[in-house]
């Protein structure tokens, strides 16, 4: 980071292919649109290039550029007027050595996924945003704040009322509160 502050492209070209995937999920988790999200990133890694000189020293350069990615693709969405949904692709995840599930197995796991993805969108936006940062992107609660532009203890109180609003769209409360 030090390199890319005093004029290094090279150095700068490293932080986008070490942050590039990271910056497009979360774009995507805001646009729900794959080519919407990589113009955000792209346009949010020029932005971030651009101001390298505010960035502050000695602070993690994640949560710095995952706020203008976020505030990128809120900016680029509001714009083009398309709504905020979270439209992510569960893929089913076999543990290594294991047999593969039954027809049956892979069906109802199927079904449960569209369930929950279903009961995610629809929650309000802010749910959706904070579920989708902390538990499909698995950033953390500082990385969600910086991505939602509020502060880490809104993130905590957003995420705890997201998830009673989830498991009550599911009729699950008791198992989804046991986390």
């Amino acid at each position: 980071m030090s390199r890319a502050r005093r004029g290094d492209a090279a150095a700068f070209g490293m932080l986008v292919d070490a942050f590039a995937e990271v910056a497009f999920r979360t774009a995507y988790l805001v646009t729900a649109d794959a080519a919407e999200a990589e113009d955000a990133a792209q346009e949010a890694f020029v932005k971030a290039y651009r101001a390298l000189d505010r960035f502050r020293e000695g602070s993690p350069f994640r949560p710095w550029l995952l706020r203008i990615v976020g505030n990128t693709a809120r900016n680029r969405r509001r714009s083009t007027g398309r709504q905020l949904g979270l439209r992510l692709r569960a893929q089913a995840a076999s543990p290594v050595g294991a047999s593969a599930p039954s027809a049956e197995a892979d069906l109802l796991s199927q079904e449960r996924r569209r369930e929950l993805l279903d009961a995610i969108n629809g929650l309000p936006a802010d749910d959706r945003l904070v579920i989708g940062a902390r538990y499909f992107l698995e950033l953390s609660e500082t990385e969600t704040a910086a991505l939602a532009g509020v502060a880490r203890g809104t993130v905590k109180s957003r995420l705890s009322r997201a998830r009673h609003r989830l498991a009550d769209a599911l009729g699950r409360r008791e198992e989804w509160l046991d986390d």
